[in-house]
């Protein structure tokens, strides 16, 4: 006997494609007088939205603030946390120069000795980079602790050597730092490494072998009471057979005493200064020059990649 077919009900599926949204102008985006919506969202949204990222920024903020609470208070500002060996900076101080301009990319001085306004733009420079070694009450604390010093006479706690301008010679602002003369000066100095005591070279028969001979025989005339200074030797750094720099001279010494060291962060300290004289430097030429401090414990690298201990800088004078 044949089973009978039980016949199942067919299933219609139908499908409800979704509506283009209307066109909206600029106005009916602002605000929508139909649902009361204000940029696409209710008051209430805008009001939730808002109270979210408040609290999320005050948080944010909160926890920046503690951050930096805790940074604060690991640091002091009369000495760094890590000092010499310990820090980035190590314990071999570079070698600087001025006058440099600010907007300036190269290490270079370059004028034209007629023009009056390409030289007075130069002593402008320097005046300023001088200024607080002439007015005292510009400094931390109006320069009440620097007091004048020798190699008798080093300073005591809470005072620093005042370096004395007026010692200059022809690289003084009366003599226009010789750029009228078209002999010109500029002015050298140990960046600052705080606690950093340099090692002297007081032993005339340890002078090193790579040494300059007008620099070595300048230590040897000097008393042993005044040899405890960080020397400064200046060169042409092409060695070509013509002297393109002519003489140097060097004031008010040719070094930086030992009684500037320390540097301890203490109101008014000034960097000590070498100012060097070039009295008739090759004009119309690029003159390279190399300036080097010279210490037991000042690593000397010439390298223009990766310079230690010295200085490179270029003159022209049209």
């Amino acid at each position: 006997m044949a089973e009978k077919r039980v016949s199942q009900p067919r299933i219609v599926r139908t499908y409800e494609f979704p509506t283009k949204p209307e066109k909206q102008t600029l106005g009916q985006y602002l605000y929508n007088t139909q649902d009361g919506k204000i940029m696409g969202r209710t008051a209430t949204n805008w009001a939730q939205l808002f109270l979210f990222y408040a609290a999320f920024y005050t948080v944010l903020a909160a926890l920046f603030a503690i951050c930096m609470q805790g940074l604060l208070v690991t640091l002091n500002h009369q000495y760094p946390k890590w000092q010499l060996d310990e820090s980035r900076i190590g314990t071999n101080p570079g070698l600087s120069f001025r006058p440099l301009p600010e907007d300036s990319e190269t290490a270079s001085i370059q004028y034209v000795a007629a023009n009056k306004s390409s030289v007075a733009e130069w002593v402008k420079h320097i005046d300023d980079f001088l200024l607080p070694y002439h007015a005292n009450p510009m400094l931390p604390g109006g320069g009440k602790n620097q007091v004048i010093c020798d190699t008798n006479n080093p300073p005591k706690p809470g005072q620093v050597c005042a370096f004395d301008v007026t010692k200059l010679d022809k690289c003084s602002a009366l003599e226009g730092y010789g750029y009228n003369r078209s002999a010109p000066c500029f002015f050298v100095k140990l960046n600052r490494i705080y606690g950093w005591v340099p090692e002297f070279y007081e032993d005339v028969d340890d002078l090193p072998t790579d040494m300059p001979n007008d620099l070595a025989d300048h230590i040897r005339s000097v008393p042993a009471a005044d040899r405890k200074q960080v020397w400064i030797s200046c060169k042409e750094h092409t060695n070509s057979e013509e002297s393109l720099l002519g003489p140097i001279d060097y004031f008010p010494s040719r070094g930086f005493p030992s009684y500037y060291y320390p540097y301890m962060n203490v109101e008014g300290y000034l960097s000590p200064l070498v100012a060097v004289h070039l009295a008739r430097p090759q004009p119309k030429t690029t003159i390279g020059i190399e300036c080097r401090a010279w210490a037991k414990n000042i690593v000397y690298n010439g390298s223009m990649r990766d310079r230690l201990g010295s200085l490179y800088l270029t003159l022209r004078i049209d």
